[in-house]
């Protein structure tokens, strides 16, 4: 069956703030100059917002960009910081620090990073943007020189056996002069692109961290609204970078989530189990008792900052947002610089876009970038991060002396390495005796995925693939103890045996795939490859 083919000027690929701002700012451009161009938007989940999932701290500087008069539509940054704490956590008690400059939020909103999104999406389709949620990018297509020539959404009511079912339904072909990739952290149609156009000559290896956060309702005697209440320290050792927070939000809500880098080198260290330990420590424990968990959730984020970033235009299209890597990691915060990213595409793109033909390179993108505010953000941060490579200790030092010495223009640059790259031998590490949830403060992973609204249709084939089925026994089990069971935050891999007693074999269920990508970054061999489910599948977040 023959897919059915779309044409429009501008196709991107993802509803998160990058692509929704890319899209506005095509509007506005052509509303301005009287031009009329088409602007399709897919989101692979069930609606905009879906699968968005941050902290999350909003710096209003994008926003106040591309919406001046964004109060005036109803934004919902309901919240602005008050208050902003740094804490250092030992295992039973915990002391307040200087906060960093880069971590003062004053100005800025404690939102719902989903939410926003929801409100961005109608302000785009307000200007005429065509949004299609629950359509997921399966694909990549190329004219016949090799260029980008559009996307192509998955095929709809395939089952488990590769056969078509009764619900079968072929996905569309979306051609456009210039495709937007705008996917997020660890993209998968942008891991090809990187290996098509070699766009990472050059560059240092992206790193990561998983991020896993909960919201709360909790008393509202315990409810500081607007406090950013950040922590280092306890329960992670020195060796590891990581971290968490608390926002408090109006409504007696508070967001609270941990961060841990994936260059961890111990494979029997579990992130989940790292948030729920640090829930119960003594500074953090009281917030929540009493109070009621309402949802979870989880996603991995770019660490690599400035030195990561790859080459962002290739024939046909461009990078933007998390996709490419412009997370401003000691601000925590990458929402404003992703939504930046967007709005430079989209003028670089209006600009040439007459003359623009399909397969060309929105060529003055990456020098309107190199010009703005943002690539000087990231340059002056650049040394923060792999600061920490051998260590907290180190790390905050180096920190202090690249801030107040040489305020982010010091005459050198740290490297990246691949995160896969630095897991132990298990039997190297020492073995981490992680405490029972208690059901009160920490939890289980069942009962956390089942408040992430996650669901895939059952009767399709698995989104988590495998190169080698072999690999997980001979090698992961083998050398590293099937560090797959730790580092995913959903309960997806399980190492099983028969009734009979028999080989172990990894289990892998897909179904509970909150989409955080962690396994597609840190399962040590590359052997995990994580492709689209179908459309809608995933996480639900209503307000994470």
């Amino acid at each position: 069956m023959e897919r059915e083919v779309m044409e429009f000027d501008v196709v991107i690929v993802g509803g998160g703030p990058s692509g929704l701002s890319a899209a506005i700012r095509l509007k506005q451009l052509a509303n301005e100059a009287g031009k009329n161009i088409e602007v399709c938007l897919i989101e692979k989940g069930s609606e905009i917002g879906a699968h968005i999932l941050s902290g999350a701290v909003l710096e209003p500087r994008s926003l106040n960009e591309l919406i001046p008069d964004w109060q005036e539509r109803g934004a919902p940054l309901d919240t602005p910081v008050t208050a902003d704490k740094f804490m250092f956590l030992t295992e039973t008690g915990s002391f307040r620090m200087p906060t960093p400059p880069s971590m003062n939020n004053h100005g800025n909103y404690i939102i719902s990073l989903g939410n926003f999104c929801r409100w961005l999406g109608e302000q785009a389709e307000a200007l005429g943007v065509e949004i299609y949620p629950g359509f997921p990018a399966a694909e990549i297509l190329y004219d016949d020189q090799g260029h980008v020539k559009g996307v192509a959404t998955g095929d709809m009511g395939i089952g488990k056996d590769g056969n078509p079912t009764d619900n079968y339904m072929r996905g569309m072909e979306l051609h456009a002069k210039q495709t937007i990739f705008a996917e997020g952290c660890r993209g998968h149609l942008t891991k090809n692109l990187f290996e098509k156009f070699d766009l990472r000559e050059g560059k240092d290896p992206q790193t990561f961290a998983i991020g896993i956060k909960e919201l709360w309702d909790i008393d509202p005697e315990k409810a500081k609204a607007g406090l950013a209440w950040h922590s280092v320290g306890w329960p992670l050792a020195s060796d590891t970078y990581g971290g968490s927070f608390l926002y408090h939000l109006n409504g007696n809500q508070v967001a609270v989530g941990y961060v841990v880098g994936l260059d961890y080198s111990n494979p029997h260290l579990s992130p989940f189990e790292e948030f729920q330990r640090f829930k119960n420590h003594p500074a953090v424990r009281d917030t929540f008792v009493g109070g009621r968990r309402v949802s979870y959730g989880a996603r991995a984020l770019n660490e690599g900052g400035f030195q990561s970033v790859p080459k962002l235009t290739f024939p046909g299209g461009c990078l933007v947002g998390c996709t490419a890597g412009f997370l401003n990691v000691p601000k925590i915060k990458g929402t404003h610089t992703a939504m930046k990213s967007g709005m430079l595409a989209a003028e670089a793109i209006f600009e040439s876009l007459e003359t623009l033909q399909a397969g060309d390179e929105p060529a003055s993108y990456a020098s309107r970038l190199e010009d703005s505010w943002l690539w000087a953000e990231l340059y002056k941060v650049r040394n923060i991060r792999p600061g920490f490579a051998k260590g907290l200790w180190l790390g905050l030092a180096h920190a202090a002396l690249d801030t107040y010495l040489f305020f982010g223009k010091a005459p050198w640059t740290l490297r990246h390495h691949a995160d896969h790259e630095n897991l132990e031998l298990a039997s190297d590490a020492p073995k981490i005796d992680y405490p029972k949830p208690d059901g009160i403060v920490s939890f289980d992973r069942n009962s956390s995925v089942f408040l992430s609204g996650t669901n895939h249709e059952e009767n399709q084939p698995a989104h988590l693939t495998l190169k080698d089925a072999s690999v997980p026994i001979s090698h992961n089990l083998a050398l590293y103890d099937s560090p797959e069971q730790r580092y995913c935050p959903a309960g997806v891999y399980e190492i099983v045996k028969n009734d009979d007693g028999g080989d172990p074999r990894l289990q892998i269920n897909a179904q509970n795939c909150v989409h955080c990508k962690t396994c597609d970054i840190k399962d040590p061999s590359q052997n995990i490859v994580w492709v689209s489910p179908e459309g809608g599948g995933g996480p639900n977040y209503p307000n994470m």
